[in-house]
């Protein structure tokens, strides 16, 4: 008999198509085997057919190979010609640009494994896993906010910008958002910089420049420019360390882990010594600096007024440093901790770091 004993649907996705794949490569692997046997084999054959007759023989055989492969859904030819070849070029129809409504809840901002970007599914460990392009761009940032600050760029001149850069980036994410043909040339060009989460929602970089907006237009210069930093350097080290050693600590919340917030911490503390403690001094007065563009004056302290016979309690030099860096590092774990409203991390870190800062320094600076 010649006819297929079922035959394989086209609707399947990628699974399938694998099982098929190594269904063809057994198959190749046993038609070999049978082309080599010697005599013996014959004998086999012929110990079959004294159990059954001609007739019984073939049904066997073939009841044998249907149950085989029934389990699997995949077909099999039952005369000796080879199967159709199996095409490498055809993609899962798994992988779309839809994220299941069943799932839609579980796509945080972390990496999942919807498969919803091409470029991750190509380098699983260095996009999707490890965000490398998305983390050295966030590095770099801050690199590119101490360059501004030491060759005097003042933030009301470059707040204008970043509300011009927001307008076609926003407007570019509500249009991909809405136009699923141009959401796919969107994921085609900068996939690399997004998480699977932003396919179907808002890119992290609205968000940051929104973040970045606020506390330039709010807070005082250096304060500022710290919060950028810690967004840019604390937020990065959160995400590197929480991944890879947050199964091994406590989960403080949904996503964040002790691991992650002791990373920021440390970053934290040694970015606010190096701000305050090497690149503010070392960086020389412009004409065109604000008024009160410095909160930190290098001293901490608190006047009681002679309460309790308590004159002004200060602290200077390495001290107040110290103790000014850990507050930032406990500022920089915390904002990165929170969820207020749901708000994004991008805005969250910068804002409520500098709000941190700015109080600390209102009350002992």
């Amino acid at each position: 008999m010649s006819s297929t004993l079922s035959s394989h649907p086209q609707s399947r996705g990628g699974d399938d198509l694998l099982l098929q794949r190594n269904c063809e490569l057994d198959y190749n692997s046993s038609s070999e085997s049978r082309s080599d046997d010697d005599d013996d084999d014959d004998d086999d054959d012929v110990e079959e057919e004294v159990v059954h007759d001609a007739d019984g023989r073939s049904s066997v055989r073939l009841r044998r190979r249907r149950r085989s492969v029934e389990s699997s859904g995949v077909s099999t030819p039952s005369d000796p010609s080879p199967p159709p070849a199996y095409n490498r070029t055809k993609k899962p129809t798994g992988a779309s640009l839809e994220v299941p409504k069943s799932r839609g809840a579980a796509a945080s901002r972390s990496p999942s494994p919807l498969g919803l970007i091409p470029i991750h599914r190509s380098f699983s460990k260095l996009i999707h896993k490890h965000e490398v392009p998305r983390k050295l761009l966030h590095v770099s940032i801050g690199g590119l906010g101490i360059y501004l600050y030491k060759f005097g760029y003042q933030p009301n001149g470059l707040t204008p910008w970043i509300a011009l850069a927001l307008v076609p980036i926003a407007g570019a994410d509500i249009l991909r958002l809405k136009w699923d043909a141009f959401n796919r040339f969107y994921i085609r060009v900068l996939g690399a910089l997004m998480r699977e989460s932003e396919v179907r929602g808002a890119n992290g970089v609205v968000f940051f420049l929104v973040g970045t907006l606020t506390v330039l237009t709010v807070f005082p210069k250096d304060v500022a420019t710290l919060s950028i930093l810690l967004l840019s350097w604390c937020d990065t080290a959160a995400s590197t360390f929480g991944r890879a050693y947050g199964k091994y600590t406590p989960k403080i919340r949904s996503g964040k882990s002790l691991a992650g917030s002791l990373a920021s911490f440390v970053v934290g503390a040694v970015t606010a010594a190096l701000w305050w403690g090497w690149i503010v001094p070392g960086t020389a007065a412009w004409p065109n600096d604000p008024a009160n563009a410095l909160m930190w004056k290098g001293r901490l302290g608190i006047d009681f007024g002679g309460l309790g016979g308590l004159g002004d309690v200060a602290v200077t030099g390495g001290w107040a440093l110290g103790l000014m860096s850990l507050w930032t590092g406990l500022a920089a774990s915390a904002s990165e901790v929170a969820d207020i409203w749901g708000l994004d991390d991008n805005v969250i870190i910068p804002v409520l770091s500098a709000v941190g800062i700015w109080g600390f320094l209102k009350v002992f600076g």
